[in-house]
């Protein structure tokens, strides 16, 4: 068994010297050791990230929460145990929250430490990776600086993923997605790299250069006479700050466009809280014409408190949700969510539809939008107008036939 890499955070000296011991037992070498949360994540960093960090909920030198949850978001560790004592409900509340942030909850271990459990949430932890083996190992994070240098060299491009009228394959709209096209390692998906972007405040600055490119595209399809609805995705922390619509709204201003040409799509989980400020921006959204959308709809913890409160446009459900089209619970989950969002005004749109099969089932019951790559993969800008031409001429083709028949 290949041991993993660990962190051992900890404030007392003794305590961490025992938890090295133990490790050392189980014959694993490679063992950090920091007394606090910001000795830990320079550790971490320097050692390019960890696969376990071991802490104690009840350390009161130590906010292992807050900890746990930018570790986690910024990549730079893969699992936690705990030490303490907990009750189930916490237990159940902690599983979500490192869910949440990124993280494998291996377990709680209580005192007296028993060196067998631990041993045993290693061993899970190896078997969990084992699938995983064969595949490349991950690259790191990029630092702030190769963010910043992607920056200034607009290598952060908008690429467009169709949204559809399932029913009669109309287009009805795109969304906007970033890839990174690094001159180094090629087309970096989101999941590279929008850790870093968050975590060095560089959300903005990307964003916006998004917008003017996404709206650039806009300004190229008008001028062949097609009108599309075009969607970004946006992080509720950005709307912290008073200057993001403000720049939305001269950047749609500039270009000629009425704010409903847009649609700003936002994740569940960073709603659940939102600030005063927050609903505020949002309101402001609307007010300039903007769409809004609850993005992934179902993963969490779909509060309906916050689909009666906040001014929202449509719903966006997770796609993990109809991969199993045919099972009773998915079907009941996408048949209340269509009721849910047509009582409310809502447009529903599904995700991940990734076969006919998926297709098929949900128009059978009622859904009528739908984005995912059985439809239509994500696509370069300069794909965007042949792409859509083609589609448009397919479209008619087929519609031609049917009328001659």
């Amino acid at each position: 068994m290949a041991y993993p890499r660990v962190l051992v955070l900890e404030t007392q000296r003794f305590q961490r010297s025992v938890l090295i011991k133990v490790f050392d037992k189980l014959g694993v070498p490679d063992v950090i050791q920091a007394g606090d949360t910001e000795q830990a994540m320079a550790c971490m960093q320097e050692a390019g990230g960890v696969d376990i960090v071991l802490c104690d909920l009840a350390d009161r030198g130590i906010d292992c929460l807050e900890f746990l949850r930018i570790a986690g978001r910024v990549g730079l560790v893969q699992a936690v145990v705990l030490c303490g004592e907990l009750r189930p409900e916490l237990r159940r509340a902690l599983e979500q929250m490192s869910t949440l942030s990124g993280l494998q909850l291996l377990g709680v271990i209580r005192s007296p430490l028993q060196v067998w459990v631990l041993r045993k949430m290693l061993l899970r932890y190896a078997y969990r990776r084992s699938s995983a083996a064969s595949a490349p190992p991950l690259k790191l994070l990029p630092t702030e600086e190769e963010i910043r240098q992607g920056l200034a060299l607009g290598e952060f491009r908008a690429w467009f993923q169709p949204k559809f009228r399932m029913h009669t394959g109309e287009v009805a709209g795109v969304e906007a997605l970033v890839r990174w096209e690094h001159p180094g390692r090629g087309v970096l998906l989101p999941a590279e790299f929008l850790a870093a972007v968050l975590a060095y405040d560089l959300i903005d600055q990307m964003f916006l250069q998004l917008l003017e490119q996404g709206l650039s595209v806009l300004g190229v399809l008008r001028r062949k006479n097609v009108e599309l609805e075009l969607a970004f995705n946006l992080h509720a922390s950005q709307l912290f700050g008073s200057e993001l619509v403000g720049h939305i709204r001269a950047a749609i201003e500039r270009y000629g466009f009425g704010g409903s040409t847009l649609l700003f799509e936002f994740a569940e989980n960073g709603l659940l809280d939102s600030s005063p400020r927050i609903r505020e921006n949002l309101l402001r959204l609307r007010m300039i014409g903007c769409k809004l959308a609850i993005d992934d709809f179902g993963k969490t913890f779909s509060s309906l408190k916050l689909l009666c409160h906040l001014p929202f446009n449509q719903l966006k459900l997770d796609g993990e949700i109809v991969r199993h089209v045919d099972d009773p619970g998915s079907k009941a989950m996408i048949a209340s969510t269509l009721a849910l969002a047509g009582s409310l005004g809502m447009s529903l749109v599904i995700e991940g539809v990734s076969s006919q099969k998926i297709r098929d089932a949900v128009v059978a019951m009622g859904c009528e939008f739908g984005q995912g790559f059985y439809l239509a993969r994500p696509m370069a800008a300069y794909r965007l107008l042949p792409w859509l031409e083609e589609h448009r001429a397919n479209r008619l083709a087929i519609k031609d036939n049917r009328s001659d028949v």
